[in-house]
């Protein structure tokens, strides 16, 4: 049959300037066919609806498997940004060559909020999230407006944000010489860099205005070049678009200390009550998203953040990343 949609509230749904967040819809079908139609038939506006709401929910749809998946991505026509091509510093496996999953670190990890690859100088502009099995407990994906947040952030803490949008930010990560499946940052250097050797790694970091240091074990402490940390969304609204709750509070593993991976652009430390300041605000422009099986959510990587709870049982969450 011909997929039929309309508008579903979710509970705890949040809403901003009269438009909910994120705005959800269930879309009735048992056809992939039809599905993938509807999506191509669609796709402008649910691009241009995620850019306004920050996410959109697509619930109903008969999807399955990370095939299926794939196919339904593909069906937006946009351009694919490979986990190959991309800085992420998070362990994934390939599924397609556009499917993978969205972090392999534990259920006891917490995935704080971030923009997807901010803290590198290569981001996607959209993502997808794909719910192939929900978990018994927990394991929502929250997601925040950044643009609500920032608007926030420069009423109530103007001086901190000011700092964040003239000097904007540098992040430092140690990378693991071989794959770190335990850490959400878990990701070697050689895989980060599509690099076989120190010298390719070295080129690529050169390349790409990095400075680093070589660890007596074989890892590698990478820091960037001055990074954004506001992003003009170009319609009047701009997003508080960086990894600062992220670094500051959750990259900690054997190799990372979360007080040491970031900086301002100038090398001066962030004052942890400012990111804590910053860290309330993002709590009460977040929603969790409750997954089940099937959802298919399309996030606008430039006007809201993610990241991931907790949780226990199985959770079989996939991503798919849209170049900019």
């Amino acid at each position: 049959m011909n997929p039929v949609s309309r508008s579903l509230n979710l509970p705890g749904q949040h809403e901003y300037h009269g438009a909910p967040f994120p705005l959800a819809l269930e879309v009735t079908t048992d056809s992939l066919e039809a599905a993938g139609a509807w999506i191509t038939e669609n796709a402008t506006a649910l691009d241009a609806q995620a850019a306004a709401h920050g996410a959109v929910l697509l619930r109903g749809l008969p999807l399955t498997t990370p095939e299926e998946f794939d196919a339904a991505v593909g069906a937006f026509g946009f351009p694919n940004f490979s986990y190959a091509d991309s800085l992420s510093n998070a362990y994934r496996l390939n599924y397609t060559p556009r499917v993978f999953s969205a972090n392999e670190a534990p259920p006891e990890v917490t995935i704080f909020l971030h923009h997807e690859m901010a803290q590198t100088p290569i981001y996607p502009s959209k993502l997808f999230f794909f719910c192939q099995t929900a978990p018994t407990a927990g394991g929502a994906t929250p997601i925040c407006r950044s643009d609500i947040l920032w608007q926030r952030l420069t009423e109530q803490h103007p001086a901190f944000a000011d700092d964040c949008k003239t000097k904007g930010l540098k992040y430092s990560n140690v990378m693991p010489a071989e794959a770190d499946k335990a850490s959400g940052m878990g990701r070697s250097w050689q895989s980060t860099f599509s690099a076989d050797s120190r010298e390719a790694a070295e080129a690529r970091m050169t390349e790409l205005g990095y400075t680093w240091e070589w660890q007596p074990n074989g890892d590698l402490r990478a820091t960037t070049p001055v990074l954004p940390a506001v992003r003009d969304l170009g319609d009047g609204r701009a997003s508080f678009f960086n990894q600062l709750i992220a670094a500051f509070n959750g990259w900690k593993d054997t190799r990372n200390d979360p007080a040491k991976a970031i900086t301002f652009g100038d090398g001066s430390p962030l004052d942890p009550e400012d990111v804590a300041a910053a860290s309330a605000l993002a709590a009460d422009c977040t929603f969790d998203l409750p997954w089940q099986a099937g959802d298919l959510a399309l996030v606008d990587n430039y006007t809201a953040m993610h990241g991931r709870r907790t949780f226990t049982g199985t959770r079989k969450v996939l991503a798919s990343l849209v170049a900019a």
